[in-house]
């Protein structure tokens, strides 16, 4: 049996309030021939100063913006940081703009909100559609919230530019979140943020289509109005998003189906993810269908289902990634593919990681990483935790997911683990499809400097002790020229230790930087 040392580090909000400190008492001295002191006389009490406060006050009107849809003045909203300005954003943005900064502003998604017409399947309108070519910039210190079925749509043709600051990221929240309602367990408060691009897919709508091809398209998982993604364009561009939190996502929209906090639809290698922070999410934490994701810096906290899930032919490569589960929730840290009919479909899913810190905490205890669909994985650099003391490490389901490499049917080959290292009461599980522990187990130990009998020595949840710094490194170029050479293996180490500071937010499931507010707290900058 293992020894798992943790420390829980609980972070809390609370609004500064300035008082006076207790009244000051002096004794008497003495002096020649006095040899009796009197008691001094009681000294009038000094009154206590009114606190000051800190609180927001609003804005007196919404600035204007270049689209022709101005926003909407909606009065204002108190919660435990003040009193905001409610600027309540158009319906759909057909012209670049702009969201300022300002203290005393909030934006406000009512229902859904498109940045732009979908564009179509091809840049060249070959199917009478035109782009619409609109940029939304949002700009560092913004918060944008929302409540029930609303959610940020960015159609193909169009752009979003939301890069915040270290100091200043934009936050993506619900409304129970800026009135000060919600504890460490809320969740599922409002859709979420989807990019929508060009980029190839599989598993296709329409019928007789080619996967991969122009004609192959899929409709956003959870909008009831079409909302439509994919095409042939790799290249293609939807946008920048760095220094971003998206909290309290994942509400139901149509039946059984729910956004999550970031939900990417066949984006292509022009789209930039850098810094990203998902914070309980009711669904997956972050979902990317097909397409291409590159992201440096990801953290998802708190999903109650998946963290992380990628399918219908996603090539994806992240680094510097944490997840923290929550015990009242969560399903896997990683889902890779569907089994279905459409599994063998090309471009096929491709998942590289290096350098991951994840910490299974999960309420379902199926496994902490599942593999199946014949998806692609490898992790390289990384250590995987579970808190349950249940939960097994690796599954994999179907035999397809261990065949050799071929070309020709887009296959990487078997999973790949270099530098990886468990943590589990259990580590491997047999999976559907006939695949067993011992299959799973044999190909984890045909990696470099893997270790299935690893003790943790992490502090804090996610920073590296001894015995991570003490793992060989694998340099995880030879996967992807995106990755660059580490020093260590995990997310967090010394020299990599100050890139979770100043925009992430701290809950109880995990405290990242004491300087920065809580998760159920606004940011309110000087």
């Amino acid at each position: 049996m293992k020894t798992i040392t943790r420390s829980f580090v609980l972070g809390t909000s609370a609004l500064a309030l300035a008082s006076c400190g207790a009244d000051e008492i002096v004794s008497p001295g003495t002096g020649g021939d006095v040899i009796i002191n009197n008691p001094p006389p009681t000294p009038t009490p000094t009154p206590t100063p009114t606190p000051t406060s800190s609180l927001v006050t609003p804005a007196s009107g919404c600035p204007t913006i270049s689209n022709p849809d101005q926003l909407t003045d909606s009065g204002t909203i108190t919660g435990p940081t003040g009193e905001y300005r409610v600027c309540t954003l158009p319906a759909r943005f057909t012209a670049s703009s702009t969201l300022p900064y300002n203290q005393g502003i909030l934006y406000r998604m009512n229902g859904r909100v498109d940045v732009g017409n979908d564009g179509g399947p091809a840049p060249d309108a070959s199917d009478g559609s035109s782009d619409t070519n609109a940029l939304l910039t949002i700009e560092p210190g913004v918060i944008v919230y929302a409540s029930g079925a609303s959610f940020l749509n960015v159609n193909r043709g169009s752009d979003i530019r939301a890069v915040g600051t270290q100091t200043r990221p934009i936050i993506f929240t619900s409304r129970d979140n800026v009135q000060g309602l919600n504890n460490a367990n809320s969740s599922g408060q409002w859709g979420g943020v989807v990019l929508s691009g060009r980029a190839q897919v599989t598993d296709c709508i329409a019928p007789g289509a080619a996967p991969g091809s122009v004609n192959c398209e899929r409709q956003v998982e959870g909008a009831a109005q079409p909302a439509v993604f994919g095409g042939s364009t790799n290249d293609d561009d939807s946008g920048d998003l760095a220094f971003v939190q998206i909290r309290y996502s994942g509400f139901v929209l149509s039946g059984d189906n729910e956004l999550q906090s970031l939900t990417t639809g066949g984006t292509g290698r022009g789209t930039t993810f850098n810094n990203i922070m998902s914070y309980n999410s009711s669904d997956d934490g972050v979902e990317f269908f097909g397409g291409y994701v590159n992201v440096k810096r990801l953290i998802v906290v708190g999903a109650e289902d998946d963290s992380l899930d990628v399918d219908t032919g996603a090539k994806t490569n992240a680094q510097f990634v944490i997840v923290a589960q929550r015990a009242a929730g969560s399903d896997a840290i990683i889902e890779s593919d569907s089994g279905n009919a459409f599994e063998e479909s090309i471009p096929r899913q491709n998942l590289q990681i290096s350098n991951a810190t994840f910490i299974a905490n999960s309420s379902v205890r199926d496994q902490a990483i599942r593999l199946r669909g014949g998806a692609d994985l490898a992790i390289v650099n990384s250590v995987l935790v579970d808190r349950t003391g249940a939960t097994p490490c690796l599954r994999f389901d179907g035999s397809n997911t261990l065949r050799a490499a071929n070309a020709a049917q887009d296959e990487a080959g078997p999973p790949v683990f270099n530098s990886f290292v468990l943590d589990c009461a259990t580590d491997f599980r047999s999976g559907g499809g006939g695949v067993t522990a011992a299959q799973v187990q044999a190909n984890f130990e045909a990696g470099t400097n893997n270790n299935a009998n690893f003790t943790n020595t992490l502090s804090m949840d996610f920073r590296n002790g001894a015995n991570e710094n003490g793992v060989a490194v694998f340099n995880p170029t030879s996967l992807s020229s995106f990755f660059e050479v580490p020093t260590n293996i995990g997310a967090v180490y010394p020299g990599n230790d100050t890139w979770i500071n100043g925009w992430t937010c701290n809950s109880a499931t995990v405290t990242f930087d004491p300087n920065v507010s809580a998760c159920t707290s606004l940011p309110v900058y000087s």
